[in-house]
This record gives C-alpha cells, structure tokens and sequence, in this order.
C-alpha cells in the first residue's frame, strides 16, 4: 500500500464527509419541512367538534350497526398468493441478466430451480387446499 501524506489524508476525509453533509443537511430540511406543515395545520385549523364529525364515515355512506365487520379469510390468501408470484417476478429479471454472464449460467440455474420448486410447492398446497376454486 502506498504511503499518502497527512495533509492529502484529511484533504480526502473532508472531502468524503462533505457529501455525506450535503445529505445530512437534505434530510435535515426535509424533517423541518414537515414540522412546519404540520404545526401550519394544527395552528390555522378549525376546532369544532360535532357529533356528526365524531362518526365512522366511510366512501359517503353513512353508518349503519356496529363498526366491526366480518372479513373474509379468503381475500388474504388471494393477496398473499398474489404477493408470492410478484416476488417470483421481480426475482426472474435479475436472474435472467446473470443467467448470461460468463461462469455464472450453471449455478443461477440450480438456484432458481430451487426457488421455482418452493413456489411450486407452495402452488400445489394452495391447490390441495382448494383455495384457487372461485366458487
């Protein structure tokens, strides 16, 4: 390792620590720019509470019963099936651009078998469970 002198150590660290401050100070506004919309908000907004202010509104519906609802389990199977083969997706494109690098066609290969066979597992539960049936 060559030897660099004292003064040309600390001209790089005050240069490397600069850009870190211009972000430092970036993110400092960006906090304070928040705080002042929201003391903004809560100094020139009306307080006025009223019954009607106090419901549970929803899509200009007004309410009827109680505000619990049943939801069904079925529509978080759907998300977290949907949630799984977008991972699958976002992890082929990668993959693919590897796949055509010298040296690494064998074991990206092998790797994403073994991703595919966890979906395909995982695929073939849901199925034996019934879940994909839409009736």
């Amino acid at each position: 390792m060559a030897y660099v002198p004292v003064h040309q150590q600390t001209a790089l660290a005050s240069e490397y620590f600069q850009s870190y401050s211009v972000v430092g100070l970036l993110a400092l506004v960006g906090v304070l720019f928040v705080a002042v919309a929201f003391g903004a908000g809560r100094l020139l907004r009306p307080v006025v509470p009223t019954p009607e202010k106090l419901l549970t509104y929803e899509c200009g519906v007004d309410p009827v019963g109680e505000g619990w609802a049943h939801t069904q389990v079925r529509y978080y199977v759907y998300a977290f099936l949907y949630v799984i083969f977008a991972v699958d997706s976002i992890f082929l494109f990668p993959w693919a651009t590897v796949f055509a690098a010298p040296g690494y066609g064998a074991t990206t290969l092998v790797e994403m078998f073994i991703f595919l066979g966890f979906l395909a597992v995982g695929l073939l539960y849901a199925w034996k469970k019934g879940v994909l049936a839409w009736a």
